[in-house]
This record gives structure tokens, C-alpha cells and sequence, in this order.
């Protein structure tokens, strides 16, 4: 049955109007009226938000697991409608969006099973020693406790897995905290449907209403009212590094700072050493290609730079580059912003000194073709503006002059999301030399792959130093984003049916 958004806030279990509307603007499909937030919906949410945070937080850790495996078959049962409604507004194929649905429930159910199993309170126990000398020591229990309402901020490039039930909006809800999502106004529709996914959850696992709330669109003043929000403990944020920056110091400006967790992007580089380029040098171009093209390069961890040494190796490298991409199809982009931003960003990086355009990829309205540049290791260290991510299909070839030179703009990289090594035994040397400066740039190093596609596990760290991210001891993908939401408290000399969850 298809789906036609009626265009509300959700707020504490009551769908509600304002003033204004804005008009949706799908890729295909219809246009839908959606109403516009407020900051009065937003202290609306929150003051819910936190009501519900004092039952919510005392909820046991098998009710919470419930209520996150129940969003999830609230979703599952919507997923033709979320597939139609989502493929409308993003223009993403239907396959990708049945393929992010099953990622975004996986993940709750996958952060279900992980705080039943209780290892992430990271509980610790010192027994009291009253008879120790000089002093006797206190009984002391240690667990992590969760901080309060949470702001969500949907992302763009993901209508269901980083938004309103997404990654941030799991972990806070796993952790124990009430969630005020700041609807993405590219997918409205999307995030309405899913927002009655998590309502009709609430009530069936009788949570309080507060513990979720969605609001629609706004202006910037919706924004800044919700990260500045005094009863607001933590933001979680994934988009483009100027959004995310302004946020960041909203948050830091508060008279009571708070924590932001910002995924803001990177241009996650490729350093191809050279026996691997010698042994497999189109197998290696190709999978760059199919992995920088992807989605219409609408990825955080877009592949954009491959590092290669000059030579002939770098020109059989190029040539099966530019094949692979001159074949690779213009696609739709989520939004005719972020079209209009990729061919900005072709214009700037293409303008900068040494630059060669290999494949002139071009963006027409909404559409965009891959577009791939080259330039030598001493044009790119020069050029500053080339180290900016460009959200889109682009990717740049950095011919350096030596392995020496590769280590050299490795230790200039600002922080990155991931980096990629491309290596054959031989080049272990090379690749030793690297690893101390990589590890200090990422927070995920790959050997021979692409970092196209992040792994919901227990394992995963998607972050980085800045401006990967605001907090490179976080990450916003896997069992361990739940600690982002948590802080820890100790017990002293306290009974023990008075501290909570302890096992």
C-alpha cells in the first residue's frame, strides 16, 4: 500500500502542525506539503524528552533490547512503503534502499543483543579492605550511566540508516537516552514513515512517549534551538564539515558545554605501493573506480585520491582509470544542492596548478558523471584547496616522485575516515613505514579493499581525527557508537540494590 506523508511533527507521541510548510522535492515521484519545525516544537521535544529520561534510564536492559528489536519489526512491516517513499525523494535505486533498511534494523537488533549481553557498562569492582594500612579502602562499584536526551541530526546521503532511526538515534535509545531527531528536509517522507515505525513501538513496549520525538524541516533556528537546548546532553551529526562545525560550536559555546559527535567526511586516501601497482594495476584502477562511483560518490568514505609512484606502472594505472570511468553512467544525487556543490567542486579542484582532466565529469541539475583529474605529488602538497572533500563521484590521481615522497604527504594528511594501502608482499617495507603515520590519520586502515561499505559491528570505528570527526576517541557505526551516550559513575560503599544493573 503506498504512502502519503500527512507532513506533521511527531512529539511525544502527538503528530502536530505549525504555521508554515515547505514543498518536498523528490527526485521522482510527488511533491508532498511538510510542515515546518519551530523552536517552540523543539522545547516541545525536549522538555518530553527529558520527563520521559527518568523512567527510561531505570528501564532494564532486556526492556530496552525489546523495544529496539520491536522498532525494528515496526520498520520491516513498512518496508515496501519506506522502499517507494524513499526511492521517491533520494532517487537511490530500490535496491540500495531495501539493502540500507536491512542494515538500519540489523543495527538495532545487532545493539539489542550487545547491551542484553551487559559488556558495555564496562562494570568494575573494588571490594573494601577495612583492615588496610594506613588507610582502609571504601567499597567501589563503577558503571556507565546514561546522560540524558540526545539530538539527532539526519543525514542526507542515508534516508534510513543515519537517520531518524539510524546509527545515533539506536545507540542513544540502546544507551537509555530519549531521542529528539532533527528531520533531513531531503527525505521527509522517509523520516515520517520510519517516526511511526518507533511510535508504534512505544506503544506496544509501553515506553514513555517522550523517549522519541521527530521534527520537520526549519530554518537554522531549529537547529541552533535544539543543540542549545539547556536540558539537550549530546549531539550526534553526520554531513559536511561546515555544518557540522557551526553546530560544534554552538555546543561548545553553551554556558554548560556538551559533547558533539560529528562525522563531517574525508577524502580517504589510496596509497598504492608500488609492487602492488607493478602485479595488479587494473584489477586495482577498477575497483577504485567502481568503489569512487558508487552511489554517485554520496559516500563518507569515498575513495577520492589514489597515491601512486610516477612511472610507467602510474601511466597503465591512469589509462585503466580513465577506461573504467569514461564507461561508468551519469547517476541522480540526493538533492539539487548537493549537485550544485559537485560541480562547484569540479571547477575548484580543477582549477588548481598542475591539474590534468583526465575524464570531465559534468553535473546537470541533478545528475552527475564521474570525473577524474591527475596531478603530480609536489602540485598537490601546493595546492591546498585539492585536500577539501568534494561530496561526489571525483576522484584525483597524486603522481608522487618516490615511496619517500608518499610518506611525506601522508604525514601532511589532515584526520581522515579511513586509509587504504594496496600492497604485495614485497612492498612490506614501505607499508611498515606508513602504518605509525596512518594509524595517527584514521580510524580505520584497510589492506587491499575499498572503504565503500562499513561493517555494523563490534569491531568498527567510523571517525577520525579532525575534521573526520569532532571526537576521535568516538565512532558513530558499531556496538561501541553506544558509549558516546553513556558516562561513568562510582558507587561508594553503596548497597548494592541501589546501583543499577549490576549483574
Amino acid at each position: 500500500m503506498a504512502f502519503t506523508p500527512h507532513g506533521k511533527h511527531l512529539i511525544a507521541g502527538e503528530w502536530v502542525v505549525g504555521e508554515a510548510t515547505f514543498t518536498s522535492s523528490p527526485a521522482h515521484g510527488p511533491a508532498h506539503e511538510i510542515s515546518v519545525g519551530t523552536p517552540t516544537h523543539v522545547d516541545a521535544a525536549v522538555q518530553a524528552a527529558e520527563q520521559a529520561f527518568w523512567r527510561y534510564s531505570q528501564t532494564s536492559r532486556a526492556d530496552r533490547a525489546i523495544f529496539l528489536n520491536t522498532i525494528a519489526d515496526e520498520i520491516d512491516a513498512r518496508a515496501e512503503a519506506i522502499t517507494e517513499i524513499g526511492t521517491q525523494e533520494s532517487g537511490l535505486p530500490e535496491g540500495r534502499l531495501q539493502g540500507e533498511r536491512g542494515r538500519t534494523t540489523g543495527q538495532l537488533r545487532l545493539f539489542a543483543e550487545h547491551i542484553v549481553a551487559g559488556d558495555y557498562l564496562d562494570q568494575r569492582h573494588d571490594p573494601a579492605l577495612p583492615d588496610r594500612a594506613p588507610q582502609p579502602r571504601p567499597e567501589l562499584r563503577m558503571i556507565q550511566r546514561p546522560i540524558g536526551p540526545v539530538a539527532v541530526f539526519g543525514a542526507s546521503n542515508f534516508p534510513l540508516a543515519f537517520s531518524t532511526a539510524g546509527g545515533d538515534t539506536a545507540a542513544a535509545l540502546a544507551a537509555g537516552c530519549p531521542v529528539v531527531v532533527k528531520g533531513h528536509s531531503a527525505h521527509p517522507g522517509t523520516g515520517e514513515i520510519v517516526a511511526e515505525a518507533v511510535q508504534a513501538a512505544i506503544k506496544t513496549c509501553d515506553i514513555p512517549a517522550g523517549v522519541f520525538s521527530l521534527v520537520q524541516g526549519g530554518k537554522r533556528d531549529v537547529g541552533t534551538s535544539l543543540v542549545q537546548h539547556p536540558l539537550i546532553r549530546a549531539v550526534g551529526f553526520t554531513g559536511s564539515l561546515k555544518g557540522g562545525r557551526a553546530l560544534f560550536d554552538l555546543c561548545a559555546g553553551r554556558p554548560e558545554p556538551i559533547p558533539f559527535f560529528g562525522e563531517l567526511g574525508s577524502i580517504n586516501p589510496m596509497f598504492i605501493l608500488p609492487n602492488a601497482l607493478a602485479n595488479r594495476t587494473e584489477e586495482i584502477a577498477k575497483g577504485w573506480v567502481g568503489s569512487l562511483a558508487m552511489g554517485a560518490g554520496q559516500f563518507c568514505t569515498n575513495p577520492g585520491i589514489a597515491l601512486v609512484v610516477d612511472g610507467t606502472d602510474a601511466d597503465t594505472f591512469t589509462a585503466a582509470a580513465v577506461d573504467s570511468m569514461a564507461a561508468t553512467a551519469a547517476q541522480t544525487m540526493l538533492t539539487d544542492g548537493i549537485a550544485a556543490a559537485y560541480r562547484d567542486g569540479i571547477i575548484r579542484v580543477s582549477a588548481a596548478s598542475g591539474v590534468t582532466s583526465l575524464v570531465q565529469g559534468s553535473a546537470g541539475a541533478r545528475e552527475a558523471a564521474a570525473c577524474l583529474l591527475s596531478v603530480s605529488g609536489d602540485n598537490w602538497v601546493a595546492a591546498k584547496d585539492l585536500h577539501d572533500e568534494v561530496f561526489g563521484p571525483l576522484g584525483i590521481i597524486v603522481r608522487v616522485s618516490s615511496a619517500d615522497q608518499m610518506l611525506a604527504i601522508a604525514q601532511e594528511l589532515e584526520g581522515q575516515l579511513t586509509c587504504t594501502l594496496h600492497l604485495d608482499d614485497a612492498d612490506f617495507a614501505t607499508a611498515a613505514a606508513l602504518m605509525p603515520i596512518l594509524e595517527r590519520k584514521a580510524g580505520r586502515l584497510l589492506a587491499n579493499g575499498y572503504p565503500t561499505g562499513v561493517e555494523v559491528s563490534d569491531t568498527m570505528v567510523h571517525g577520525g581525527p579532525y575534521p573526520a570527526s569532532t571526537n576521535f576517541g568516538a565512532t558513530s557505526v558499531g556496538t561501541l557508537s553506544i558509549r558516546r551516550f553513556l558516562r561513568p559513575v562510582c558507587y561508594q560503599n553503596m548497597p548494592k540494590t541501589l546501583v543499577p544493573d549490576i549483574g
